[in-house]
């Protein structure tokens, strides 16, 4: 008997995410240039905009898919930009608050801000390379 490939409904079942991690790209991209666009200047937690929020749980919930292939680094890199990047704006807001005082907070919060925002979207473009040759991410 000749043996016959499965049916393509199984093969597509255990394909990796690769449109749900292009579109937590896309919207974590989106959220750190709508923050800096919108305002004129940097403001606090990028990502902490319903857009962004909306990527981090889109990629929470496609990580068990993405398991042993080549997107778990790029799913894994996602969750932690979205981390790193509220950690620092909290620290903007608490050097604002906490130097405000002697009006050099004023400038130090933003400017952690806007370089949060800055490293947002390099971590962006730097996941959509390696995306874009679907190459996992290298540990640093």
């Amino acid at each position: 008997m000749a043996d016959f490939p499965p049916p393509r409904a199984t093969m597509a079942a255990g394909s990796p995410p690769t449109t749900a991690v292009l579109v937590v790209y896309l919207l974590l991209g989106l959220a750190a240039l709508t923050q800096i666009a919108g305002s004129g200047l940097a403001t606090p937690a990028p990502l902490l905009t319903l857009v962004g929020i909306v990527a981090v749980i889109v990629a929470y919930v496609k990580r068990d898919d993405a398991r042993g292939t080549w997107l778990e680094s790029h799913v894994d890199w996602l969750i932690r930009t979205f981390w790193w990047s509220t950690l620092w704006a909290v620290i903007g807001w608490l050097v604002l608050i906490l130097l405000a005082i002697v009006l050099i907070g004023f400038a130090l919060g933003p400017l952690i801000w806007a370089a949060v925002a800055i490293w947002v979207i390099y971590r962006v473009i730097r996941g959509v390379l390696y995306f874009k040759d679907q190459r996992p991410i290298p540990r640093a």
